[in-house]
């Protein structure tokens, strides 16, 4: 995070997305704005809280693409939620408390990867082993049937010299053969073998609790409530070899790592590096004050508002504080403007940003500059089927061309429009790829071919979302 400067930061979301250079430039300070935070120390490092961002936009700019990829470049847990999607405490629907629970499962996950990771060749190790086990166990020197009496008064048992001749023997065979078995593994020679392995039952318990905001349901392990008390439940199942050592391998890696610290570090990570991207802010901002549906919309603004304000939120694995999490709220606000948020929820996104809708340039731009171009992605998709496929400069000119003609005249849907417009113009390409491979060049001339159909039709947008 030291190296990532705001320069450097919209730099490198330059490779994903075009244009925008206003909307990367708030999220880049804002990113930063954490790194210097927790450079402080003492009560300062406290009273700073994140300046939340509003976007405002059409649909298909930029704005989740712009989140996610800010989120991935320094690995913080992100989310992304619909507003429309929560109601109102009172009424049927997901509560605004759940969006905090979200997080923290993501966090923890991430955690538990890198953890996983970090463990990763002593688990595969200690899963050979068990797999040996399994193919070739060990054999087990038996207990010698003792005279009750005898053992009452101490008398003491020793082994035949014989059994123990014929044990070392059997040990020794059982040695040499699984040296063999594990070379045998090495090179990859019982892969497709079927073995039979007991499996530790990790499906928890579902059951509901009744929190501050209604009935959740949440997955409660009772084998963790209950400590050791319960014996773990397993079950037998008969696999290939090449999956059984994938499962016996994160068995034991999870014996590795510490859950405790994995979730401890997981809420810390979630309290002081997550995003929450909440999407469709302006479905839930009414107009006026009247009955009906208003009354639900201004009820979850004022949900919303406490958890983006700074709260403690209660999950099952322990209380989370929301004053740190960085919120980025979007909405394109066609029927409506953000005035119409509640006064206090406006207050909290001070930092607004409009994204500009795209032009055939930028579409243009989309097509070929980033890192992951449709083009290039349409390219290595069907060059897995013998496909080579290549776009002339003309040829994209005129699918970017078209995209902007249907976004003028239909539904302005932007970067969106170029997947479907894509898919048509591919798509006798992409049915026959299994059987006719070759090279196939898409230019200006080909692609009017493959719409010439639809763009006659009046209603085109019946036809290309």
């Amino acid at each position: 995070m030291e190296n990532l400067t705001p320069r450097r930061i919209v730099e490198e979301l330059d490779k994903y997305i075009v244009g925008q250079a206003q909307a990367k430039k708030a999220v880049a300070i804002a990113l930063r704005n954490r790194y210097r935070r927790l450079a402080l120390s003492g009560e300062m490092q406290e009273d700073i809280i994140p300046k939340n961002i509003l976007m405002i936009g059409p649909t298909g700019v930029g704005k989740t693409e712009i989140a996610r990829r800010l989120a991935r470049l320094v690995n913080a847990p992100f989310i992304k939620v619909e507003a429309t999607k929560f109601t109102e405490v009172g009424y049927v629907g997901r509560d605004v408390d759940s969006i905090i629970r979200d997080l923290v499962e993501v966090s923890i996950r991430m955690v538990r990867s890198e953890r996983t990771s970090a463990v990763d060749e002593r688990a595969r190790l200690h899963g050979e082993e068990r797999l040996l086990d399994v193919l070739c166990p060990l054999p087990v020197r038996e207990k010698p049937v003792v005279n009750p009496f005898a053992a009452l008064f101490g008398a003491q048992h020793s082994p035949e010299p014989s059994d123990s001749a014929v044990f070392e023997s059997k040990l020794a065979a059982a040695r040499a053969r699984r040296r063999d078995l594990r070379e045998q593994l090495t090179r990859g020679e019982l892969e497709d073998q079927v073995v039979e392995i007991d499996v530790d039952d990790s499906s928890p318990g579902m059951i509901e609790v009744f929190s501050g905001s209604g009935m959740e349901e949440l997955g409660v392990n009772l084998q963790d409530v209950l400590g050791g008390m319960l014996p773990r439940k397993k079950h037998r199942r008969k696999v290939p070899v090449h999956e059984a050592r994938r499962i016996l391998t994160a068995e034991e890696a999870t014996k590795l790592i510490d859950m405790d610290e994995v979730t401890t570090e997981g809420i810390a990570r979630a309290e002081q590096s997550g995003i929450v991207f909440l999407d469709e802010i302006d479905k839930i901002a009414a107009k006026g004050h009247g009955a009906g549906p208003d009354v639900s919309r201004e009820g979850v603004q004022r949900d919303i508002l406490p958890i983006v304000e700074g709260c403690t939120v209660q999950t099952k694995h322990g209380p989370v504080k929301t004053g740190h999490i960085l919120f980025i709220a979007a909405g394109a606000f066609h029927m409506s403007r953000p005035s119409d948020l509640i006064p206090e929820l406006q207050g909290r996104f001070p930092i607004r940003v409009e994204l500009t809708s795209l032009t055939q340039a930028d579409f243009v731009r989309i097509l070929t500059e980033p890192k992951n171009a449709l083009t290039r992605q349409y390219t290595a998709l069907l060059s897995t089927e013998g496909v080579d496929l290549s776009f002339t400069p003309e040829g994209v000119d005129e699918i970017a061309r078209i995209a902007d003609d249907v976004n003028s005249s239909a539904e302005n849907i932007g970067a969106r429009r170029l997947h479907t417009i894509l898919e048509k113009v591919l798509e006798d390409v992409a049915f026959n790829a299994p059987e006719a491979s070759g090279a196939v060049v898409v230019d200006a001339a080909y692609v009017k071919e493959r719409l010439a159909g639809v763009i006659a039709r009046s209603d085109f947008s019946d036809y290309v979302l």
